[in-house]
């Protein structure tokens, strides 16, 4: 499968030769031969509500302030009408300071949590849970020909996967467009970036679809079911409470997306069906990532 190289349309591309974001290492191969590879950098970001300490996250570091308001409105410590006085970014320091208009509910009850770049092992709030209890997602209808064209874009555009994997990408869409791409080594980063990003410029959840490169695990749906997203989709698989959530507040799951293929485990009342899938161009079973084809 050929790369797309042509990412104007995006609002946020990837950009895979960013500089801090990869390293450059020596080793060896199965024949013993040398090889240089570029692996991703993470490094800490700790992000502050105001005067309390929050988390400290491990990231690849690009996009810290989209990251930090991200994270504080998907665990329910921003709330929509909450007023931003400013965002600060301490490149020297690996801090976030998120300043608020007056103090929020959150400040005084919340203690230093560490959450790591392994994937089962990202923070999860109690509020979160409960912030799903009034969500009410929008009615949207997702043409089978746009999930298609979507995922044969998506799955072709240069990123830092393709570049040195061992990362996971999230990408928000319109229609059979993708808006903005984020990756970083927690999926859970590369969605927090862009609620941060909504936040930051105002975008309206009503018409969008969120696409992911990982599994589709319950904060993944729990996440985007608070962001007022009614769409996800990926080309990994499902677990069985992010499948049960999702059922729960009726939005829209869709995995194993590769090729022809795709699975609907909720929300199958929004998929309108106007593609066939034997008319779709189908994956080869196995997908280097430089040079795939």
């Amino acid at each position: 499968m050929a790369r797309i190289d042509d990412v104007s349309d995006y609002l946020i591309a990837p950009d895979p030769q960013a500089v801090r974001l990869t390293r450059g290492v020596q080793g060896t191969d199965q024949n013993g031969e040398p090889i240089d590879l570029r692996v991703v950098e993470e490094r800490p970001l700790t992000i502050f509500l105001n005067r309390q300490e929050i988390v400290t996250a491990m990231t690849i570091g690009d996009y810290p302030e989209y990251l930090a308001l991200g994270f504080l409105r998907n665990q329910g410590m921003l709330r929509d009408n909450e007023v931003i006085k400013g965002v600060d970014y301490d490149e020297e320091l690996e801090t976030v300071v998120v300043r608020t208009a007056s103090t929020t509910t959150y400040e005084d009850k919340l203690q230093k949590k560490t959450r790591t770049s392994g994937c089962a092992v990202g923070t999860v709030f109690g509020d979160m849970m409960e912030g799903l209890e009034g969500v009410v997602l929008p009615d949207m209808q997702v043409r089978t020909s746009a999930l298609y064209a979507l995922a044969a874009r998506i799955n072709r555009t240069p990123s830092l996967y393709l570049e040195a994997g061992a990362i996971h990408g999230t990408i928000l869409c319109q229609g059979a467009r993708p808006l903005v791409y984020m990756e970083d080594v927690g999926r859970h980063n590369a969605v927090d970036k862009i609620a941060g990003w909504m936040l930051s410029e105002k975008v309206g959840a009503e018409d969008k679809l969120l696409y992911t490169t990982g599994r589709l695990t319950s904060e993944m749906v729990i996440k985007t079911a608070l962001m007022g997203i009614p769409v996800l989709a990926s080309r990994s698989g499902f677990t069985a409470w992010g499948v049960e959530i999702a059922q729960q507040v009726g939005l829209t799951l869709i995995g194993r997306m590769k090729g022809q293929r795709f699975v609907c485990l909720a929300g199958e009342e929004r998929l309108l069906r106007d593609a066939d899938p034997t008319q779709v161009a189908d994956e080869p079973r196995k997908m280097g990532r430089k040079g795939a084809e």
